[in-house]
């Protein structure tokens, strides 16, 4: 058996479960749903959701992802405390596999999005050099993004093949490569759009808004909105922690780790809200527009400002490193368990797993708006239920599994896996054990049932 390869550092984990953490969760989803639900009473519920339910989960999916180091399936198998696991409990990862088709089958299609807005401003197509309305944005993103399935999908494509350029290079070093590169790029233009934005005129007002809590907005649905939000911005219950834990030295001290990876993401999300909440108080456009806020409103703002379409493309390249980091981790979920539970050579299982997801989920996700708007799924159009199921069930049942595996089948064992590294930590192991086991499954349930509610029954 070819001997299982290892991150070359604690650093490189670190940036590659970053670079899979931040995506568009942070850069475009926790942006909308904050303008959305009230400013600082979304964010002040996120940094409690943080702590309170994703840096918890981050350590079980480490924990299952490094007991055994293979693939997300395979993962929920073997012995726990002399007794040999159900294989029942392998659905789990099954479930996950499936969420990561599911968000992946949209996912990619929003980064051609990206890429054409780059392609367009780059080539004068958009023009950012004179003050623009929303009028003119809504017409643009109809013409060009809704309603233009042969551009999308080429631009969806061109996205999907750097995503399989970088995969070649293999589990570990395509991903690892990227991640050294990319993540620094990525934060160095994130520094630089907010030291923009914060300078501007009347930035303060939409800071103010950003920051300060109106705590009356604070609600059952706004925890739950949130809580939902803190799955899909770590990555949590599509395998992806699970599978990037599994090439990690034994000797790494996992609590650590997770706890980096869960203040790193909170960062980086409140980061991204600095470059464009200041920016629309600035010139008077309100935040509330939805998950097109970046695509509709945004490009008002670059407008407003010298030099426009520079500014609008480095957002917009920011974009595409920030969903090419979260993308790559994503795809290598189901291309490492094609290989190890298939025995399909790593080039083929790219092909399979990229060329499937780009006909089976992404060709009909940029075709939900115009050639097969007339297809619905429980009443939604088929890029908006790719979402729904994966994030409502998939994700949620996902996380749910794991929490259940860890705290009653693994027990001691998952304690013991996280304390290689972290010695030190027993009664905050202990602690975080009791809470998985009792505590957490509790708060999944209420986020699934509400969910469930929102989206397929009310």
């Amino acid at each position: 058996m070819k001997k299982r390869q290892n991150w070359s550092s604690k650093l490189t984990y670190i940036l590659a479960v970053a670079g899979a953490t931040v995506g568009f969760g942070a850069t475009w989803r926790f942006p909308y749903l904050v303008g959305q639900n009230g400013g600082g009473a979304y964010v002040l519920t996120f940094v409690v959701a943080m702590i309170v339910i994703g840096i918890p989960m981050i350590l079980v999916e480490n924990a299952i992802g490094r007991r055994l180091k293979v693939n997300a399936i395979d993962a929920f198998s073997g012995m726990a405390n002399g007794k040999r696991i159900a294989k029942y409990w392998k659905i789990v990862g099954w479930m996950g596999l499936l969420g990561a088709f599911g968000i992946m089958s949209y996912y990619m299609v929003i980064g051609g999005w990206v890429l054409s807005y780059i392609g367009q401003i780059i080539f004068g197509l958009f023009d950012l050099s004179n003050i623009i309305t929303i009028t003119q944005t809504t017409e643009f993103y109809n013409q060009n993004i809704i309603n233009n399935p042969m551009t999308i999908s080429f631009a969806t494509l061109v996205f999907v093949l750097i995503n399989y350029v970088i995969l070649v290079q293999g589990a570990v070093e395509g991903i690892e490569k990227a991640a050294k590169y990319l993540m620094p790029i990525l934060f160095l233009l994130m520094l630089t759009m907010v030291a923009k934005n914060i300078t501007l005129d009347g930035a303060a007002q939409g800071i103010k808004f950003y920051l300060t809590p109106d705590f009356s907005k604070i609600n059952m649905k706004l925890f739950i909105d949130v809580l939902g939000q803190v799955f899909f911005a770590l990555s949590l219950g599509f395998g992806v922690m699970i599978t990037l834990s599994s090439f990690v030295k034994k000797d790494e001290g996992l609590v650590k780790i997770s706890v980096i990876t869960g203040i790193l993401n909170t960062a980086i999300a409140v980061l991204a809200g600095f470059m464009i909440f200041p920016s629309l108080f600035s010139f008077g456009i309100e935040p509330n527009s939805g998950p097109s806020l970046v695509f509709k409103s945004l490009p008002i703002v670059f407008s407003h400002m010298p030099f426009g379409s520079l500014i609008a493309t480095a957002f917009f390249t920011l974009l595409m490193i920030a969903a090419l980091t979260t993308s790559l981790p994503i795809y290598e979920v189901m291309i490492t368990t094609l290989q190890e539970k298939f025995k399909v050579s790593r080039k083929k299982a790219i092909f399979i797993v990229l060329g499937g997801i780009f006909v089976l989920g992404n060709i009909p996700s940029l075709m939900a708006t115009n050639l097969l708007s007339h297809i619905t799924i429980f009443g939604k159009n088929i890029f908006d239920a790719y979402d729904a199921i994966s994030a409502t069930i998939f994700f949620v049942l996902t996380s749910l599994g794991c929490a259940l595996f860890v705290g009653w089948v693994l027990g001691d064992e998952a304690k013991a896996e996280i304390l290689k590294g972290s010695e030190k930590c027993v009664k905050i192991v202990n602690f975080w054990h009791w809470y998985v086991k009792f505590i957490i499954p509790f708060i999944i349930l209420i986020v699934f049932i509400s969910s469930f509610y929102d989206n397929f029954i009310k």
